[in-house]
């Protein structure tokens, strides 16, 4: 028994001079951090339709075009948000005009047509289609595949557009009309 006192005696003394070594050395096996997420939302996105593509008196049988260029016809949508922000733009094109089955008329069509150049996109915010120049945003789009490479304008950006109506030789008379839809979104680019 005497024996087995000793080797406690002196495992418990090493046992306590290693603590004493070791004890002015911290262990460092990890570590923690804290970071953080940040967003910053950008300004929302406003579409109007600040004037209608409008043909004016037409006759049966005769087509007629409006030019996109035109200050009083065509058809000018803005659209304001974020400067510079990429954004991708989808035009709703009608394939008809209609009259109103509530004027007495009927429900009659008149045929609408978009060409693949009715379309101009002005990045300086100036409502004036006359005026665009094609160095300030992209000439002659075609208003069914607008480019994805569309930026908001430090002011805004108009949209101008032009298109034909042929009416039928045989075509009711009254007013006849149709929506456009001007769809705009971020791209996130």
């Amino acid at each position: 028994m005497r024996r087995q006192s000793k080797m406690t005696f002196k495992g418990a003394m090493i046992t306590a001079l290693a603590l004493v070594a070791f004890a002015g050395v911290t262990a460092t096996a990890q570590d923690v951090a804290t970071g953080s997420a940040t967003a910053t939302l950008v300004v929302a996105l406003t579409v109007t339709a600040d004037q209608a593509l409008a043909f004016g008196d037409v006759y049966q049988g005769v087509a007629k075009s409006v030019a996109k260029t035109s200050a009083t016809e065509a058809g000018i949508f803005t659209i304001t948000g974020e400067a510079d922000a990429n954004i991708a733009i989808y035009m709703q094109l009608p394939d008809y005009l209609a009259t109103d089955a509530a004027s007495g008329n009927g429900d009659d069509r008149m045929v609408i047509a978009f060409n693949s150049t009715d379309c101009n996109i002005d990045t300086t915010g100036a409502a004036a289609p006359a005026a665009f120049v094609a160095a300030n945003g992209w000439a002659d789009q075609d208003p069914h595949n607008i480019s994805n490479a569309t930026t908001v304008g430090s002011v805004g950006t108009n949209i101008y557009l032009g298109g034909r109506v042929t009416p039928s030789v045989d075509q009711k008379a009254g007013d006849y009309e149709a929506d456009i839809i001007l769809t705009v979104a971020y791209t996130g680019v």
